[in-house]
């Protein structure tokens, strides 16, 4: 049987939105044989992420997925089976009006932020407001059962380990990107905000015993990198030494080489949802950005994941986890944070592996939207 699916995506923050639906979009069809449209209303920002789009296409075809967009004036178009509103998004007032009229009502669903907080499982799955006789259901990507799970393809793990597992694989990988690996180094990858903590991060990195490598792709943290170093201007290619840090700028990539530098680092820093996925797929130990939100509600959702994340964890090391992801995400003690994190690296190594595991039993988030419809009908 052959859905036709629509995904509405308002790009909020840069790349985070796009990036979801853009992943979900191109499983639904390769793996489900949905027919799928993307709303996108910024196709600059998606061009990052897929760099044969065309922005100024009004429709186009991009890896099976009809791309469309999504216009400040709607014209008339005919509702679809499915119906996602990602991350609470409002839809164009005359699509609402042909979902009404459509003569098989559609599944209408809110596709929201991700969040490990407990109420959230009460939530999946219920019904929201609704237009006319159309519902809206809620549905939460979760790390729980009784949620929506994560975005995982279904390879994924298997290519994961595979790459891992081939040296030359790697190696040829991050050539491609530039990178000759520093003599004994430790990689780390960098992806985040700006943080008022970096400096104190890289301080202690370029005083320490262990070499360590820091590929930064361009982004938001480029500046503060750039201060750090004294040096202006900072481009693609830029490669600097301070002390056992070197420090190396690399170009924005798209979602698949994304994967592969995950891969192919000791430990990656990442921030807000779609990097945060991957990184748990790539099964290293980790560094979450989380994106600040007003209030302070977003330390709220940190604490959440760090009670699930943390809990087989020795004492001491859950606290020394805990405490460098607090440092960060506060911008305040990074220094002595790393460092008693580094007591306790073989056991953050395996438990970044389980922790992967334990996630891939749940049914991914793409197969559990599927079967939501399949239930609903």
């Amino acid at each position: 049987m052959k859905v036709d699916w629509d995904i509405f995506c308002t790009v909020v923050d840069n790349y985070g939105d796009i990036g979801v639906t853009w992943r979900l979009a191109r499983q639904l069809v390769a793996e489900h044989h949905c027919s799928v449209r993307l709303w996108v209303d910024d196709l600059c920002a998606f061009e990052r992420l897929c760099p044969e789009l065309d922005v100024n296409a009004t429709r186009q075809w991009q890896q099976g997925v009809e791309v469309c967009h999504w216009p400040a004036h709607w014209q008339p178009t005919d509702a679809a089976d499915v119906v996602i509103a990602a991350f609470a998004c409002q839809l164009p007032g005359a699509y609402m009006e042909a979902m009404a009229t459509r003569e098989t009502t559609p599944l209408w669903m809110n596709l929201d932020y991700l969040s490990a907080e407990d109420w959230i499982v009460g939530c999946h799955g219920l019904p929201s407001v609704k237009h006319k006789h159309v519902q809206k259901y809620f549905f939460f990507p979760g790390f729980q059962a009784g949620t929506g799970g994560l975005l995982r393809e279904r390879d994924l793990l298997l290519r994961r380990e595979q790459f891992q597992a081939d040296p030359h694989a790697r190696q040829a990988f991050l050539q491609g990107l530039g990178v000759e690996r520093a003599e004994g180094a430790e990689l780390i990858s960098l992806f985040a905000y700006e943080n008022a903590g970096l400096a104190d991060w890289l301080d202690v990195m370029a005083a320490g015993a262990k070499a360590t490598h820091l590929l930064v792709p361009e982004g938001r943290i480029l500046g503060d990198v750039s201060r750090w170093l004294g040096v202006e201007g900072l481009s693609v290619g830029a490669r600097e030494v301070r002390g056992a840090l070197t420090v190396q700028v690399l170009p924005f990539v798209r979602q698949d080489q994304y994967d592969l530098l995950l891969w192919s680092c000791d430990f990656n820093a990442v921030r807000g949802e779609d990097s945060f996925i991957r990184a748990q797929w790539a099964a290293r130990p980790m560094l979450w950005h989380i994106y600040q939100q007003e209030e302070d509600i977003h330390l709220d959702k940190l604490e959440a994941f760090l009670a699930l994340y943390t809990q087989r964890l020795s004492p001491a090391a859950r606290t020394a986890l805990e405490g460098l992801w607090r440092a960060w995400n506060t911008g305040e003690g990074m220094a002595p944070a790393w460092v008693a994190a580094r007591e306790h690296w073989p056991e953050l190594q395996n438990h970044a592996q389980a922790w992967c595991l334990e996630q891939a039993l749940q049914a991914d988030l793409a197969a559990a939207l599927v079967q939501f419809y399949l239930n609903w009908i």
